[in-house]
């Protein structure tokens, strides 16, 4: 009996560790299960922030007309794709190339290709142009004239300081017959827009070339007798509302690729998915209407080939 008791409790003690393990294997494989959803729960909401992300287009601009054309059209094509559009504003012609170097924005949109190689070339950067969208053309504005035939013999004219818009407002004043040429500038580095305001071949009226940085001409135009004012600044300064241009930019067909504002990228990112589907954004029909009906010719559609 003393044996059948003994064997009673072995037995005993065995179904009942048996049924400890049991419930600690349940509430193991439990515990293993919740910590696997989580994980998951986890990975999907990962997943989910990154493909919002990747969605994600962040684009630098200038106020007027690049941030409403993206703002007021590019916006709302791209989000029918399912994409997001951030534009980040910038007030100047520097920080976009370089914010796009960094990789804080996905591409830029407010400049020709000849800035862009001469930011290239000036800042060790590394940028490319994918879309021409439009051209805003250079106009000769004043507050005091009503006629460039008026300007008077030494009257001040502001121009852009940085080489490629100095170069375009040089052109302008030639086009226009204020200068007969623009002398050595852009072919010797000894002669400068001083030098050309003393150049009676050139400048026979002996017009002041005043370099100004871009954007601050149109504040400056009440000190200056006119100034070669890119299109972008004059809008923004409603000048052509206020002090119509006394004349603007003609374009060829190789001048028109030249006055382009391009769409650019950091090399190595153009063919990306987010980066096509930008350039379909904004070389559509409804960016070419909203051009036409916005600006009435002084932002004039332009879809060339960067190549």
């Amino acid at each position: 009996m003393k044996k059948n008791i003994i064997a009673s409790l072995v037995l005993s003690t065995t179904l009942v560790l048996g049924l400890l393990t049991g419930c600690g294997d349940k509430a193991g494989t439990e515990a293993a299960s919740q910590d696997a959803q989580a994980t998951e729960t986890a990975d999907v909401a990962q997943d989910t922030a990154s493909a919002d992300a990747d969605k994600t287009i962040r684009v630098g601009a200038t106020p007027v007309p690049h941030a409403e054309i993206l703002d007021n059209v590019v916006k709302d094509v791209l989000a029918k794709d399912g994409w997001t559009l951030e534009t980040v504003v910038f007030q100047d012609y520097v920080l976009p190339n370089t914010s796009l170097e960094a990789g804080e924005i996905d591409a830029n949109y407010f400049q020709t290709l000849g800035y862009m190689n001469q930011q290239n070339q000036d800042a060790g950067l590394h940028l490319v142009a994918v879309a021409g969208v439009h051209i805003e053309p250079m106009g000769i504005y004043s507050e005091k004239y009503t006629a460039v035939a008026d300007l008077p013999d030494g009257a001040s004219i502001g121009i852009p300081n940085d080489p490629d818009n100095a170069s375009r407002a040089l052109d302008l004043l030639v086009q226009k017959g204020l200068l007969t040429s623009k002398g050595e500038y852009g072919t010797s580095d000894s002669y400068t827009e001083d030098s050309l305001t003393k150049d009676t071949d050139a400048n026979p009226h002996g017009y002041v070339i005043t370099p100004l940085e871009a954007a601050s001409l149109p504040l400056s135009l009440p000190d200056l007798d006119a100034a070669v004012i890119n299109g972008n600044y004059a809008l923004e300064a409603e000048l052509p509302a206020k002090h119509p241009a006394l004349e603007i930019e003609e374009f060829d067909e190789e001048t028109t690729t030249k006055r382009t504002n391009f769409l650019v990228v950091k090399d190595g990112t153009q063919d990306s998915e987010k980066i096509q589907a930008l350039v379909a954004a904004l070389n559509s029909e409804e960016v070419q209407k909203y051009i036409d009906a916005t600006y009435k010719g002084a932002v004039i559609a332009s879809f060339v080939s960067a190549e």
